[in-house]
């Protein structure tokens, strides 16, 4: 069983200026509500809606010039202007139609063949077939007034209207084609090529609802077609269309049932046939039976039909005085709340989710306001998985503005581009899922269940299925919110009525509400349906001597004829032999008591249970009248409420008893022929008293309400079935958790994602490590081992298995025995520490343990890191090596000589250089010649000597130098000098011999 969406009621009025437009159109409102809306003021022509902004002018154009003159059919364009701006598009209308072109004034009668123009600096709305235009107070342009018109063309106009969306930007036109297709009109969009600016046709076709998608050259031949097809021409005034057939309907009904699943056997027949007429008007076909044949022949219309069937018109806080009468009750659910549970809220038909989020506002500003934090789970729920898709989105266009106040705006939603994105905070409170509410288990211990404008929709006998279900699904004292044309019809026993304007119900404790356990099987087509199974407690037909079975026998034995019936007089129970007194009437079989009494015991018994319930004690009627086998017989009718057990109190039992004088044969003909006048005046007494309670009983009906009255006879009209139960406990459960998988699904798509980008990051990164050749180990807080590099296991014997071991109870190859002490006084001081450490091998590695830094800087530990210096260490002890022996070789030298650096400073000198000049070696050190020697070598020979050496390629340069000595004499040796090229921070050198024996020869 398919249920249907819900959208706004044929009955209650949503005109445009009361959930579109700008803050300043205040006057659009009041001059809607104060306008009578009558069937027959409407337009028996189409008016066409056309809404155009950047780029609009060039498709205006093309469309009108391609208009037929003749058509009759009324256009109303509406376009984005700047209030200042001064419009010139009614004289350029003019030159591409023939068709009069006039501004939209307001008050002015809409009339077929002629073009109005919606200037700047106002808002238009039609009702009733006339234009009300609302001034825009300031210098701004008005929001969305594309939206606001068609939304008031679609409650005036209805199947009649029609909708163009032209060039343009942003989303504008978008929601007024949704509430045109909901009332059955037909709405056409540019195509994207064809648009210089694509975004309003883009957000409208997006919506999957334009019939049809054309060039404006295009659209008028399309347009024309389909006035003049039988879907409008049939509800012209005194023109009676022919019915439409029940077998192509049926074999509609079978086909939609084939291709998705969902029967609308149980929709009322009168919105399906108008959908399939429709649909047939835009292929412009005209028999039943040819439609039949092209949906056989084109699987894919059987989609758009089954869309078209469930289109729905919604918004957020629609119907703005209902929920201002819902928020005033949400302390209460909040208050009422069982403590340690979740709030529990359930929208079924919620569409695209924007009353599940109003909802779920509501709730959020109710806690904030009680300062509770509550768990609240919103389940949003409809029959079509594209709506539950943009519904799970949170993401609507900016035409929801002019349906949430400002500040719920700015607090729970974020605004990106011409998109509104619900908060987190309230997204997280929602679960959308595909669901059924006829066919599939209900939600349970529920506080809230808003179903509004869905059981409109529905055949009497499945809201009646519905209602039950309702009860079951509530906690004792959850609401139930219906929409403005609903009612709870003869359920007034299992709620209480909190505002019967605005339809919210407070559920009651009635044991006939409460529907018996039930059990799912499947039928032999394979689908699931209920079937009544018996109660826990009763007892088992196949076992003998029962105890059940001996109550029954004593009872025909000993109990008189007796009947259980609930206050209406639905028979719940039967016992005995009734037949004298009850039978069957002609037509539709019948439970009740009162209907199914013999004459003349119909008024006794309705008077008797009305005391009965009333004053809660035993009433008796004696020598009741009662017509049996053509004669009359007497009875004592006793009615009594029963008391105990408590699930049974609002049951009454009512017994019969013949009299013990009753009458016959003989008696009834000497009445006849009055041979005993008495009698007869007792039995006109009786029937005066009989009379008198029946009047009395009418008299108390007649004082009972319109509402109540009309509930009644539906009551009676129904076929009073046991409504059951869709599902137990574990089978909710188990629906609930397959909502809340899919929601868990997507999260851990993303999650999984998450996963494998730090599964290839940590890969990246092991790799980098392994790829320095450094031997690298990681240990925790608690210095366990987290990881390591490849290079550590040649230092440090580690395995997979060592992972989370203490790096104490690990051994090492290195000749070291304070690693563990040095990882400790880090990880103590956070000072990083550097030492050199020699492996068992001979191997040099310089150890450097630093503290473990995250990304939120703070110590997690460790890093130890070892660097191999072997080759630097042998390279060191090399230099070493060589440098001593170099010192020998000098030293051991005879020859005196000395060597100069790039500045002129001694840095070596040989004891013989010494001993011949008498100096201490370690003062020639840094020192400059003039320095060293006391100012003795101030010698202009030596100096340029020097200065000779220092060219390149000048090669040794010998001199013959008288120098001072030792005693103040001076001495003349043979100094030879040579400039020796280094690289690195050495330079140039200058090597000075000394020969003391040459100079003397």
């Amino acid at each position: 069983m398919a249920v249907m969406r819900k959208k706004t009621p044929r009955g209650a009025r949503h005109h445009a200026g009361r959930s579109i437009g700008t803050k300043s159109a205040s006057a659009a409102p009041k001059v809607a509500e104060a306008l009578p809306e009558p069937r027959s003021s409407r337009s028996k022509f189409p008016v066409v809606g056309i809404g155009a902004s950047a780029g609009g002018l060039e498709a205006l154009r093309e469309f009108f010039g391609k208009v037929p003159t003749d058509c009759e059919i009324a256009f109303v364009v509406v376009t984005h202007l700047h209030p200042g701006h001064v419009s010139l598009l009614p004289e350029l209308l003019g030159k591409a139609t023939k068709m009069p072109v006039v501004e939209a004034r307001d008050g002015l009668k809409v009339k077929p063949g002629r073009v109005y123009v919606g200037m700047p600096g106002g808002i238009l709305s039609i009702v009733g077939g006339t234009l009300y235009r609302s001034e825009i107070a300031g210098s701004h342009s008005p929001e969305l007034p594309i939206d606001y018109f068609f939304r008031s063309l679609a409650t005036d106009q209805r199947e009649h209207a029609i909708c163009i969306v032209l060039s343009g930007t942003g989303t504008d036109g978008t929601l007024g084609l949704r509430a045109i297709k909901a009332e059955a009109g037909m709405a056409m969009v540019q195509d994207l090529p064809s648009a210089k600016y694509a975004g309003m046709p883009a957000s409208a076709s997006a919506t999957g609802l334009a019939d049809y998608v054309l060039p404006p050259e295009k659209m008028p031949d399309q347009l024309v077609a389909y006035v003049k097809g039988p879907y409008l021409t049939e509800r012209l005034p005194r023109v009676e269309g022919p019915p439409f057939p029940s077998e192509p309907l049926q074999r509609i009904l079978i086909l939609l049932r084939t291709r998705t699943g969902h029967d609308f056997t149980c929709y009322k027949t009168s919105t399906v046939r108008r959908r399939i007429e429709r649909r047939m008007n835009v292929h412009l076909i005209k028999r039943p039976t040819e439609y039949v044949r092209y949906l056989q022949e084109n699987p894919h219309e059987l989609d758009v039909l089954f869309r078209e069937l469930l289109i729905s018109v919604t918004s957020f806080f629609r119907d703005r005085r209902a929920f201002d009468l819902l928020e005033k009750s949400v302390p209460e659910i909040i208050d009422t709340h069982p403590a340690g549970q979740p709030l529990r809220a359930w929208v079924p038909g919620c569409a695209t989710g924007e009353e599940a989020f109003s909802v779920a506002i509501l709730l959020h500003e109710g806690m904030e306001t009680s300062g509770k934090a509550l768990d609240v789970q919103v389940f949003g729920t409809d029959l079509d998985p594209r709506a539950i898709e943009v519904a799970r989105a949170g993401a609507y266009g900016a035409g929801i503005a002019a349906d949430i106040s400002p500040k719920r705006l700015e607090r729970y939603f974020v605004k990106k581009e011409s998109v509104y994105h619900v908060r987190k905070d309230i997204r997280e409170m929602l679960v959308f899922a595909p669901h059924n509410v006829v066919r599939d288990p209900p939600f349970t211990r529920l506080d809230l269940l808003v179903c509004r404008n869905l059981l409109i929709y529905l055949e009497p006998e499945m809201q009646h299925r519905l209602f039950p279900i309702f009860h079951y699904a509530l906690r004792p004292g959850g609401f139930l919110f219906l929409g403005p044309s609903e009612t709870i019809g003869g359920f007034k026993d299992s709620f209480e009525t909190v505002d019967s304007k605005w339809k919210l119900f407070r559920r009651k404790e009635s044991a006939a509400a409460v529907p018996p356990p039930v059990a799912m099987y499947t039928d032999e087509k394979g689908e699931r349906a209920l079937a009544a199974r018996p109660a826990p407690d009763a007892p088992d037909p196949r076992q003998p001597h029962t105890v059940a079975q001996i109550v029954r026998v004593l009872l025909a034995r000993f109990a008189p004829a007796s009947v259980v019936v609930n206050r209406d007089g639905s028979i719940v129970y039967i016992h005995g032999r009734t037949g004298a007194y009850l039978e069957p009437n002609p037509g539709q079989p019948r439970s009740n008591v009162l209907e199914m009494a013999r004459e003349e015991l119909g008024p006794v018994l309705s008077g008797a249970m009305r005391a009965a319930a009333a004053e809660k004690r035993e009433v008796v009627r004696e020598n009741a009248r009662v017509r049996t086998n053509g004669g009359w017989s007497a009875v004592n009718v006793s009615v009594a409420p029963i008391q105990e057990p408590e699930t049974l109190r609002d049951l009454l039992l009512i017994t019969f008893r013949p009299s013990a004088t009753p009458q016959t044969r003989a008696g009834r003909k000497k009445e006849k022929e009055g041979k005993h006048e008495s009698g007869r005046v007792k039995e006109l007494e009786r029937a005066l008293r009989d009379t008198r309670e029946s009047l009395q009983t009418t008299i108390e009906e007649m004082e009972v309400s319109s509402e109540e009255i009309k509930s009644t006879n539906e009551e009676l009209q129904s076929t009073n079935e046991e409504l059951q139960s869709t599902n137990e406990e574990l089978e909710t459960s188990k629906e609930e958790m397959q909502s809340l998988n899919e929601e868990l699904t997507t999260l851990n798509t993303e999650l999984q994602s998450k996963v494998d980008e730090l599964a290839r990051a940590g890969d990246d990164m092991q790799n980098l490590l392994n790829s320095t050749q450094f031997a690298t180990l990681f240990l925790d807080h608690q210095l366990r081992v987290k990881r390591y590099t490849e290079r550590t296991k040649d230092l440090i014997p580690l395995i997979p298995s060592d992972i989370g071991r203490p790096l104490g109870d690990l051994t090492s190859n290195l000749d070291y025995e304070n690693l563990l002490s040095d990882c400790e006084s880090v990880l103590r001081s956070l000072i990083p520490k550097e030492v050199e450490v020699c492996d068992r091998t001979g191997a040099w590695h310089q150890m450097r343990v630093m503290p473990y830094r995250t990304a939120e800087n703070v110590i997690d530990g460790v890093v130890i890191a070892f660097v191999n210096i072997d080759r630097l260490k042998s390279a060191e002890l090399a230099a070493a090596t060589i440098s001593d022996s170099f010192e020998d070789i000098v030293q051991t030298a005879r020859e005196p000589f000395l060597a100069l650096d790039g500045r002129g400073r001694i840095f070596l000198a040989n004891e013989a250089l010494c001993r011949m000049f008498d100096v201490n070696r370690e003062r020639l050190f840094g020192a400059g010649l003039q320095e060293a020697f006391n100012g003795r070598w101030d010698v202009p020979e030596l100096h340029d000597l020097i200065e000779k050496s220092l060219p390149a390629g000048a090669g040794n340069v010998e001199a013959t130098v008288s120098l001072g000595a030792p005693g103040g004499a001076s001495k003349t040796f043979s100094v030879r000098a040579r400039k020796l090229e280094r690289g690195g921070n050495l330079g140039r050198m200058i090597l000075l011999t000394f020969d003391e024996g040459r100079s003397k020869g």
